[in-house]
């Protein structure tokens, strides 16, 4: 895009009280412009671009602490406050690691969640929208093409990201960035456990490249199905995963049984479960 770029601290042109200050940066954050940990500007710099007193200036930030939204380090600056926070306690997260179950029902949860995102997406992606989300695609092709699955995977969260925020809804948006949050955590699972099957990461990159496409060429419904296409590969592979540890145990436990019975002269190591050994 060659259009001048737009102040991200706009000058105040009404009353230039401290509420229109507060509202402007509300407004940021809520759109998630803002995001958790960035820095604001420095005060002289914010109340110049604003075009209001320091006091003023001053009295909105405090005032933005209180409601939580930011927090200021002594000496180091204001910043945005982790709004997003956690989604769920600790020992729900804890409860949820130990049970499979919830796994599925995440991903249940995300399949809708993503399909309307894309959708939206589709819908209602600016021309700066698309930009963003073409960059972020020519980082995944590169990572992909190098091998770097660890940059690949930053890309995939980017771009998640960048089309929760091109469908333009802050609730969605805010929904989303919680359930990455759980994921990049590794809180259901990791992606080392999709990357484990033969193609895989051929798979998922040709499924994000059909996502990306859909919402370029403006196509709702396509979007959705890609989408959900892409979760529900993510859901049987997760699957899979889970019922290959669940064989590779019941055979551990076959050849201990063995062993056992056919006493001490038989006894042999147990093959790691990490080597991920499937049945023939």
């Amino acid at each position: 895009m060659t259009d001048d770029p737009i102040d991200l601290y706009a000058r105040i042109r009404h009353s230039r009280t401290s509420d229109e200050v507060i509202n402007q940066i509300e407004l940021l954050v809520l759109e998630g412009i803002l995001r958790d940990g960035d820095r604001l500007p420095g005060e002289r710099d914010l109340s110049k671009r604003f075009d209001v007193s320091r006091p003023i200036l001053r009295e909105a930030l405090k005032e933005l602490e209180n409601r939580g939204l930011l927090v200021s380090q002594h000496g180091g600056g204001t910043f945005v406050a982790d709004v997003i926070g956690q989604i769920f306690s600790n020992p729900l997260i804890e409860l949820i690691g130990r049970h499979p179950r919830a796994t599925q029902d995440y991903l249940e949860y995300r399949r809708e969640l993503e399909g309307l995102t894309a959708e939206l997406a589709a819908r209602r992606a600016t021309p700066f929208d698309r930009d963003i989300l073409t960059g972020i695609m020519e980082q995944m092709r590169a990572a992909h093409g190098n091998g770097s699955p660890e940059t690949e995977l930053a890309a995939d969260i980017d771009l998640h990201n960048a089309i929760g925020e091109s469908a333009h809804n802050v609730i969605l948006l805010h929904t989303l960035r919680a359930c990455y949050r759980l994921l990049s955590n590794g809180i259901f699972f990791h992606r080392s456990i999709l990357l484990a099957a033969p193609g895989a990461s051929d798979q998922l990159l040709a499924q994000h490249e059909a996502i990306y496409a859909a919402v370029m060429a403006a196509d709702p419904l396509k979007a959705r199905a890609a989408a959900q296409a892409h979760i529900d590969y993510i859901i049987a592979a997760t699957r899979e995963a889970e019922r290959s540890g669940a064989w590779t145990r019941i055979s551990q436990l076959r050849i201990q049984q063995r062993d056992q019975q056919a006493g001490p002269q038989a006894a042999r190591p147990l093959p790691d479960a990490s080597d991920g050994a499937k049945p023939s």
